[in-house]
């Protein structure tokens, strides 16, 4: 008599299906997660967010059994999207971490999220992580006490704000930008600006352009000199001693005139003119 052919990992069963969130800024990584998800056979994606200010309207509207929660994302990362659920006293889901670095997974633990996974995701991974999450659903813990909700909020608050200590920035005063498939090292004094484009942050310096390999402007400036860099723009940051010109705009609006080689115009946001005008007695 023949074996019997082993189960398919992801073979659809009887159990019931789990409805979910996908919460990522990469394209890419959502439609990744979603195809894979809806080969488990069980798992219903509700819907898709794209930063940390959808995650949580999402959640709210949603209530969804388990949530798939980029780290890094632009306005709200992950973990200050857990911060706001628990202010504003929205039920949580299940939480599973998606990240490119695992750094993270310790603290994704710390927050009792479900699992995390590390991109590009791995087919048996995220079948691994939907048991896990099935399996806390079925046999939920203890509801925490005030106390320890007081205790994982102060966590929050404690891991949610990056450190803007110099042992968080480059010690060498060096920053990496890939130019024509090189990584070169420039120093932080020939940076002019940086500016974000979907997804994507540009460098220029004194005779280079190329990209930052961070995936935000704030992961760049927490690396970079708060006495020399401003972010005059939530597009841009700009070094203040290569500010060629400030010009005058529309309706007491400015933009910086920049001393590279294009002369590069940059907007200053309306929440950023005060600033402006204390750097330089306007």
């Amino acid at each position: 008599m023949p074996a019997a052919s082993p189960v398919p990992p992801f073979a659809s069963s009887s159990v019931a299906t789990l409805t979910a969130l996908i919460i990522d800024d990469e394209p890419l990584a959502r439609q990744e997660l979603l195809y894979l998800l809806e080969k488990t056979g069980d798992v219903e994606v509700l819907a898709q967010g794209t930063n940390g200010i959808e995650a949580v309207d999402l959640i709210r509207t949603h209530q969804p059994d388990l949530v798939f929660l980029d780290v890094q994302m632009p306005g709200l990362d992950g973990f200050a999207v857990i911060k706001k659920l628990l202010d504003k006293k929205i039920k949580l889901p299940q939480v599973v971490f998606a990240t490119a670095f695992d750094q993270y997974a310790v603290r994704a633990f710390e927050v009792n999220a479900v699992d995390y996974l590390l991109k590009p995701f791995d087919r048996s991974r995220v079948h691994k992580t939907i048991e896990k999450a099935r399996a806390r659903i079925a046999a939920p813990v203890e509801s925490a006490s005030d106390a320890k909700l007081d205790a994982l909020l102060k966590l929050m608050a404690e891991q949610v704000q990056p450190s803007r200590t110099p042992a968080s920035r480059s010690q060498t005063g060096k920053i990496v930008v890939r130019a024509q498939n090189r990584l070169l090292l420039v120093d932080q004094r020939e940076i002019c600006f940086a500016s974000i484009d979907e997804g994507a942050i540009s460098v220029v310096a004194a005779g280079i352009e190329g990209q930052s390999n961070c995936r935000t402007l704030e992961e760049l400036i927490d690396q970079l000199d708060p006495n020399a860099f401003w972010r005059a723009h939530r597009s841009f940051v700009v070094n203040i001693q290569h500010i060629r010109e400030v010009v005058p705009w529309f309706k007491s609006s400015y933009q910086l005139r920049m001393d590279d080689a294009k002369k590069t115009e940059i907007p200053v946001s309306r929440s950023q003119t005060k600033r402006l005008r204390e750097l330089f007695n306007l």
